[in-house]
């Protein structure tokens, strides 16, 4: 197996970073220098940037807008952008219903929601957890009722990130109680500015908005919002799954908060002496980067399989799992780094170094990422299952 690019794809790679150096608005390059908070109209800006360069999708197929790239090539502009602090794309629209529209929609479902998705013009939010259905999701709740043309739809979703700025939301709703839970699912498009729709943002510990409680009173949606066909959501909500996971493994992402733990390292002191200096500190960021690059390998690994036509199969969860740990380590080495000044919260510009700004905030964000895409608790699970062989708990 040969893990080294070829020098096409180098030549690609140099294109991408020369084009993102350039093209990334200074504002918004300076932000990304360190590792500062961008907020949704800058990832908005971003993004039409992007789309005007025809790099918005790139695991779009070429037909409805992608740029007919190699399975290598996508992967090497995914960890250029990390790897430059770019800001992060919504993934609502361009990773998770948009290639499902793709495999599953109607003509007309492609036609009418998959060009605004590429050019911004509407933003999507996902509508899956509820208060008391988040893992076991299957157990949701919220309703949509047959009333002939249309669905009258009631319920609450929660953890619905920045639904305040959306246009859209994809849902799981109830359209049959009378079958077992995963039979009686349905998978809707709803306009947010539907008449019975609220939307609440929750501060999260973090102290940004990103989380909300999203409600549905008495939502009128017509029927040919759904997506698949009536109780078959369950299919369409796994197929968008295996979406939400590809390229997750963040190599480029924990490559960059590493990088940002020497730079907070080295204006730091301890005994007089920038703490990068420190043999134990050094000692903790090397073993850090020698489990980041055996992640990449493994990251590489899987590229080499889907470069055969290989579809990722459970490997994603190992990417998943270990990407996950690795980012909250190198966050929490930067926290460590900070010493008290990670104790200092959004201070006014100046009271701390810029690479110690938004620190925490990402921090506490971050503790998330073992739980979203699928909790590292499952991901074992199926690693334990489907990769060791090993029995499920409770059979033999």
């Amino acid at each position: 197996m040969d893990l080294s690019f070829s020098p096409e794809e180098e030549a690609f790679r140099a294109e991408v970073r020369e084009w993102v150096a350039s093209a990334l608005p200074p504002h918004l390059a300076e932000k990304a220098a360190v590792d500062a908070h961008f907020s949704m109209d800058e990832v908005m800006e971003w993004h039409k940037v992007l789309a005007a360069k025809g790099w918005i999708a790139p695991h779009w197929p070429e037909a409805v807008g992608g740029p007919g790239w190699s399975v290598t090539q996508r992967f090497i502009f995914t960890e250029e952008l990390e790897t430059a602090g770019t800001p992060q794309l919504s993934p609502f629209g361009l990773s998770m219903v948009g290639p499902l529209l793709i495999q599953f929609g109607t003509a007309a479902q492609k036609e009418r929601y998959l060009p605004k998705i590429l050019s911004g013009e509407e933003v999507w939010c996902q509508g899956y957890s509820e208060p008391g259905s988040g893992s076991d999701l299957a157990s949701l709740r919220t309703e949509a009722k047959d009333e002939g043309d249309h669905f009258l739809v009631n319920g609450q979703k929660t953890w619905t990130t920045y639904a305040q700025y959306a246009d859209w939301i994809f849902c799981l709703v109830r359209t049959n109680s009378t079958v077992k839970q995963q039979a009686g699912i349905s998978f809707l498009l709803i306009d947010m500015k539907t008449e019975g729709v609220t939307v609440k943002p929750m501060l999260t510990s973090g102290h940004t908005p990103a989380f909300c409680d999203t409600f549905f009173d008495n939502v009128k949606v017509p029927k040919e919002n759904v997506v698949g066909k009536i109780d078959q959501g369950w299919t369409m909500a796994k197929a968008l799954l295996g979406h939400e996971r590809t390229l997750i493994a963040a190599v480029g992402q924990c490559g960059r908060a590493i990088q940002r733990v020497k730079r907070i390292a080295q204006n730091e002191t301890l005994d007089g002496k920038p703490l990068l200096e420190d043999p134990l500190f050094r000692a903790k960021i090397a073993r850090l980067e020698i489990q980041l690059e055996a992640h990449r390998m493994a990251n590489l690994r899987t590229l080499a399989g889907a470069q055969l036509g290989h579809a990722p199969g459970p490997e994603s969860s190992i990417l998943k799992l270990r990407g996950s740990e690795i980012l909250q380590q190198a966050l929490e080495l930067q926290m460590e780094a900070m010493g008290q000044n990670a104790l200092s919260w959004f201070n006014e510009p100046g009271v701390v170094p810029p690479d110690e700004e938004w620190v925490a905030s990402v921090f506490n964000y971050t503790r998330a990422t073992t739980i979203y895409g699928g909790s590292n608790e499952i991901q074992k699970n199926i690693i334990a299952k489907l990769i060791l062989g090993l029995p499920q708990p409770g059979k033999a």
